[in-house]
């Protein structure tokens, strides 16, 4: 296996986390211009993997989803919910969590990249084509209704994740 598709994702979270870090390297705030592009970043990343890897990898396994996909597509949308509000200090001590084990499962030896990649290695070239194409996602402002920070706790459930918990 040439592992370009592993190697591309898994450069592609060191460049979203490294956002992360620089957004929040000051203690007196988060620098918001490098928020957006971790935003922008992280949901254009998600993008990628529910557009293009995870169906490429079903398709690949006679139509079937992989097992791990079901979480790896409830974490997404935890991730994108708490894209929606203000980020604060608990809100990124949470998505920093959530990031840490969903990066994990999907670069971790055996885990979602590696099962990608060795189904669909026919169409490595095709995919990486693809995937450098992918236009980046427009963000909105963030909602600072209290709802919003509801709906992404609820995510968070569902993808089997304490917000509360974790803020702590």
């Amino acid at each position: 296996m040439n592992k370009q598709l592993y190697q591309f994702f898994e450069k592609e979270h060191r460049r979203i986390e490294e956002l992360l870090d620089k957004a929040t390297e000051f203690p007196d705030g988060i620098q918001m211009e490098y928020y957006h592009r971790f935003r922008a970043g992280l949901l254009t990343h998600i993008k990628m993997e529910e557009k293009i890897l995870f169906p490429a990898a079903q398709e690949a396994n006679g139509g079937h989803p992989l097992t791990i996909a079901a979480k790896l597509r409830l974490e997404h949308g935890a991730l994108t919910a708490l894209m929606v509000p203000p980020p604060t200090t608990s809100l990124i001590k949470v998505l920093r969590y959530v990031l840490d084990k969903h990066d994990l499962a999907e670069e971790e030896p055996g885990g979602m990249y590696e099962v990608c990649e060795a189904l669909t290695e026919h169409r490595t070239q095709e995919l990486l084509a693809q995937l450098a194409h992918v236009s980046e996602v427009p963000v909105h402002p963030h909602n600072t209704a209290p709802f919003a920070l509801e709906a992404a706790k609820r995510s968070l459930t569902r993808a089997g994740y304490d917000y509360d918990a974790l803020a702590e």
